[in-house]
């Protein structure tokens, strides 16, 4: 069965893109076949894996708005999974759903193709809860969700499970929490390590236990094109992700883990 995945977090700078990137690239290093959907207007997901996000072609405006199929927007990338781009056109594409019979399903239907295809696909939401972001989360079956452990990150997270919730009770009643994500993690600093041990205490066994740290390389890489797999296969961040990969594996979306 195919494990598809909505990455989200309202709030921007949480590693979400990067997370989505480097998932992709262990889950391919593990032997899976991967599937990225770039959801997001701004197209990082895209460049971080190399490829012009101003390429002719369809994307995932087309694929979205019914105008392409999957098979015609996917572009196998250096890191060995497949992708589906996005540049700005997303934002248009986001205005016309708004007129269309099922807009909210319109991700689903679409990527019924990729259950015969991929093992995992990872959908790269922007950082609203938009109807983009709704599409994800009515396609998913779980909600990966990255996170600083700061402040303000908790408040976000609120609102996310509210959406969460929402969509639970109404159009995908098997959507799932499949973990939080500790990103950017700095051990030195004392609050990092108070907001871990809330995560923990409320969330339980749906905090993964691999922590992401603060890692140069890792904020390079997309400058570069690449996952830090590819850039740099032994810095801190790139195992990090390779540990959440092995992690996610282990431990499939849990019918019981509800918002």
């Amino acid at each position: 069965m195919t494990q598809i995945l909505a990455i989200t977090n309202q709030k921007g700078g949480v590693g979400k893109t990067t997370t989505c990137v480097n998932l992709a690239a262990s889950l391919v290093r593990l032997g899976r076949r991967v599937l990225v959907l770039d959801l997001d207007p701004q197209g990082n997901a895209t460049t971080g894996s190399g490829y012009n996000k101003h390429a002719r072609g369809p994307t995932s405006c087309e694929l979205l708005l019914g105008e392409a199929k999957l098979s015609e927007c996917v572009h196998r990338v250096e890191s060995g999974y497949d992708l589906v781009p996005a540049n700005g056109d997303l934002t248009l594409a986001e205005v016309r759903l708004m007129s269309l019979p099922r807009r909210e399903f319109r991700l689903r239907e679409t990527l019924a193709e990729a259950t015969a295809e991929y093992q995992h696909v990872l959908i790269d939401c922007p950082p609203s809860l938009n109807l983009l972001t709704v599409n994800a989360l009515v396609a998913a079956q779980g909600v990966l969700i990255p996170m600083q452990c700061e402040y303000y990150a908790l408040e976000g997270l609120t609102a996310l499970m509210g959406t969460i919730e929402s969509i639970q009770r109404g159009p995908n009643p098997r959507l799932r929490i499949a973990g939080l994500l500790r990103t950017m993690f700095d051990a030195r600093n004392r609050l990092s390590g108070e907001v871990s041990e809330q995560l923990v205490g409320h969330f339980g066994d749906r905090v993964f236990r691999t922590i992401v740290p603060r890692n140069v390389r890792l904020a390079e890489a997309p400058s570069f094109g690449q996952p830090a797999l590819l850039y740099d296969a032994s810095s801190r961040g790139a195992v990090a992700y390779l540990a959440l990969a092995g992690e996610m594996l282990r431990r499939p979306v849990a019918p019981g883990a509800e918002a």
